[in-house]
């Protein structure tokens, strides 16, 4: 592929990914949050799930992941670093 862009004499296209400015503790807390509403999104689908997967391995993967408790992982403050704390 690049030989042929050489080949035809066209300019290279590239394109950057946006940079994330978000602080380290607003991405973690962005992600710890991503997990609680992914938890919530899996608890509807085993409260939905039909009653011939209820016994099945879906549905204990299911239960694992919503059993798990974030607690902890939400009341942890990350630091902020450089003596900002």
């Amino acid at each position: 592929m690049p030989r042929d862009n050489a080949a035809k004499q066209q300019p290279r296209v590239r394109y950057r990914r946006p940079q994330d400015r978000r602080s380290r503790p607003q991405r973690w807390c962005d992600a710890v949050q991503t997990l609680v509403d992914l938890q919530v999104e899996y608890q509807d689908w085993l409260d939905n799930l039909p009653d011939n997967l209820q016994e099945s391995a879906v549905a204990e993967r299911l239960t694992a992941i919503c059993d798990y408790d974030f607690g902890d992982l939400e009341a942890l403050e990350p630091p902020r670093g450089f003596g900002r704390d």
